[in-house]
């Protein structure tokens, strides 16, 4: 198992800042934001100087009813081989479902079932075999709870650990998260789990809305999640530790600060038991999962995607106030990347809070179906069908961006008309 050691994880934003860090052992960089041939530049400096590099992939899905897309493990195997990277590391997550075709643009809980964890197991079997480097799978913070489930998280994992030989990716953050969330205690979940399967940890920062917390990675990371941390701390040495921001990114000071705290607590006491690699062992192949399960597991994900980002009814079983919570923060979530990967359009529609607007307008009946690019681009589409934005300059602006990016011709006035008509019988 690497030694990694206290690191941070690498944003453009922060790049130069993540440079000036004193005592940086590693960081972690998300898989999809980096091209294999065309590195940035400060990654590169930081290569050059020992500091190693995980690639974090976030949009796998390996705890979906699908079989893991072979393109997207190849791009993950194709970032571990030019970063030089140890290991991998994705989530114990489904992402989107095939039927209907929807993408949460989020991380959402897997059902902690037997069928879940079958189809779960046999994923992750399949992107071991296809990645060059071990993979380590992160329990992920979540919003609501399934239910009917079997296993509490801390068995679920266990089992995952013990039939894959998968490494574990603990976030401390999102065992807080799920305490408040959903009852979950994170020392009971520590004492169940294969600490010797133990790859690295994750640091973030959150914060509590009316008895709801939400893992905004934005925030500085609160003493609660610290003591979390500690916990684990007086259980197993952690072979890396790494501390999340994804937002509101502050000083450079508080940067180191926040790190400081961070080397404070892995340097205390206690922890003796080191992770060992050979602890880490998968079991021989089972039968492959039945298709039955597999639909089973797929008809339940849709069903809650669907209400989540299609507005259909809740499934039965389901907190209704915290889907409809989970809802809001997933549409507020897709408004704001879908602004950073087109910057241009909060300019073009008037400012932020016009954007805004008509981009939670639209997607109330607008489910996102591929990535933020092409929602974007379907956002912007839906807008000049309509006539919109009203402003004639603005919507010339509008065409030439769009029309830059499709190279294609904007729909004409008939078939403008014909799209609305569609869309308002929907």
């Amino acid at each position: 198992m690497a030694r990694l050691g206290v690191g941070i994880g690498w944003r453009p934003e922060i790049a130069e800042a993540v440079e000036r860090l004193e005592g940086l052992d590693w960081v972690e960089v998300v898989a999809e934001n980096v091209c294999p041939g065309h590195l940035p530049e400060s990654l590169l400096r930081l290569r050059e100087r020992g500091v190693r590099i995980v690639p974090h992939g976030v949009s796998l899905g390996l705890g979906g009813a699908d079989r893991p897309d072979a393109g997207k493990l190849a791009a993950l195997g194709e970032r571990a081989v030019a970063l030089g990277a140890p290991l991998v590391s994705e989530h114990i997550a489904f992402v989107r479902t095939s039927s209907p075709v929807l993408e949460a643009g989020h991380l959402l809980p897997v059902p902690r079932t037997r069928d879940a964890l079958d189809v779960l197991c046999e994923n992750v079997r399949i992107a071991q075999d296809a990645l060059p480097v071990p993979l380590a799978l992160e329990n992920i913070a979540a919003l609501v709870s399934w239910p009917g489930e079997e296993l509490s998280e801390g068995r679920f994992l266990t089992e995952l650990v013990e039939r894959t030989g998968v490494r574990l990716l603990i976030d401390v953050a999102n065992l807080h998260t799920n305490r408040v969330n959903r009852g979950e205690d994170p020392a009971a979940v520590l004492d169940a789990i294969p600490l010797e399967a133990l790859a690295y940890v994750h640091v973030a920062g959150g914060v509590e809305r009316d008895g709801v917390w939400h893992d905004t990675h934005a925030h500085p990371v609160p003493p609660v999640v610290l003591d979390v941390l500690a916990r684990l701390r007086e259980r197993v040495d952690p072979p890396g530790v790494l501390l999340e921001r994804d937002d509101d990114f502050p000083a450079e000071a508080e940067l180191a600060g926040e790190l400081e705290r961070i080397r404070a607590v892995v340097a205390g006491a206690g922890g003796s038991k080191a992770v060992r690699e050979s602890a880490v062992v998968r079991e021989e192949a089972p039968e492959p999962v039945a298709e039955a399960v597999r639909t089973r597991v797929g008809l339940g994900q849709a069903a809650l995607l669907s209400a989540l980002v299609a507005g259909t009814p809740v499934p039965e079983g389901f907190d209704r106030q915290r889907v409809r919570i989970q809802a809001r923060a997933l549409a507020a979530k897709r408004a704001s990347v879908v602004a950073k990967v087109a910057p241009e359009l909060p300019g073009i529609l008037g400012g932020p809070e016009a954007y805004r607007t008509a981009f939670l307008r639209y997607a109330r009946r607008r489910p996102m179906t591929a990535g933020y690019r092409r929602d974007a681009l379907e956002f912007a589409e839906h807008l000049l069908i309509q006539d919109l934005p009203e402003d004639p300059a603005a919507r010339r602006r509008l065409t030439a961006w769009w029309r830059e990016r499709t190279g294609a011709r904007p729909p004409g006035r008939i078939v403008r008309w014909a799209r609305a008509l569609v869309g308002r019988a929907a």
